[in-house]
């Protein structure tokens, strides 16, 4: 199951070991890596557990990375710590802006460690994934059509082509084929499939649900793209996929929806107090759409 990715996530890995080494090993406050060590720079060690870091955020995936990508990571950590150390030696590592990047680095990174933690410890059950199917389900409203249509630019030939079908109704297809200026559907006969009407422009849409099945509209159906003659073949009522389509999304969305719940908790139970003005944002100006 893919790692949830909330409004907290982990700053780049790249970024926070380059900031990160910038003590070149000698900070006692900082807590070591972790793990067997791969390389060491200038008396630094560069672990396992820190290349192993960087790979997952690189793929994403959790496959093991390849030898030739874990050289090129730790190639590239090489170099960044040699270059954090002599950021460090010429005292960079103290300015204010350099303080303050490694806060929010330490905040953003502990609390995607609370995320990842909190996501493995209470996981989606079976029972939650049923009870928002059948949720979903019982929302599920309205009907669904399959049609085909013929798209010509002039109305005179769109009522040429009525005329022939009124003679010939079987026609339709190979008119579509002929005639259609509708490049997705004319080389399958004007096949639209089966499609929710509320995808269709308005006058589209209009026509094809007056329509009984098997008929095809008497009189050319303007829009903005032209003139349609509009068969309908068959409607359903719209069906909900199968569970076991929609259960990774699900679960996704179930997941997304507790870990926002348990952020919402704990802001609405802290403590915030605004201390200056500087916090405050001006008021937005309205939108010119806004009623």
């Amino acid at each position: 199951m893919r790692t949830v990715k909330s409004g907290v996530l982990l700053a780049s890995a790249i970024s926070l070991l380059v900031l990160s080494a910038c003590g070149g090993g000698k900070d006692k406050a900082a807590a070591a890596p972790t793990g067997k060590t791969e390389v060491t720079v200038n008396g630094a060690a560069i672990t396992d557990g820190t290349i192993d870091l960087v790979a997952k955020q690189r793929d994403g995936s959790g496959r093991p990375a390849t030898p030739e990508s874990r050289q090129a990571i730790v190639d590239s950590l090489v170099l960044q710590t040699v270059v954090a150390q002599e950021a460090a030696k010429q005292g960079l590592d103290k300015t204010p802006e350099f303080v303050n990047q490694m806060e929010a680095i330490r905040l953003s990174a502990l609390a995607n460690a609370y995320v990842e933690d909190y996501v493995k410890k209470n996981p989606v059950t079976d029972d939650m994934l049923k009870a928002e199917y059948e949720r979903i389900k019982s929302t599920t409203a309205g009907t669904e059509y399959k049609a085909r249509h013929i798209l010509v630019e002039k109305e005179a030939e769109a009522k040429a082509i009525i005329a022939t079908l009124k003679k010939t109704p079987s026609a339709f297809e190979k008119l579509a084929k002929e005639k259609s200026k509708d490049a997705g559907s004319k080389p399958t006969g004007g096949d639209l499939g089966w499609f929710d009407p509320q995808r269709m422009v308005p006058e589209f849409s209009a026509a094809l649900t007056k329509l009984e099945k098997g008929k095809f509209t008497e009189e050319p159906v303007k829009t903005q793209f032209g003139y349609h003659v509009i068969l309908l073949e068959d409607s359903r009522p719209v069906q909900a996929p199968p569970m076991e389509a929609v259960k990774p999304q699900l679960s996704q969305q179930l997941m997304q929806q507790n870990v926002k719940k348990q952020l919402d908790t704990l802001k609405a139970a802290a403590k915030v107090e605004v201390v200056g003005g500087a916090a405050s944002a001006p008021a937005a100006a309205a939108s010119p759409a806004s009623k």
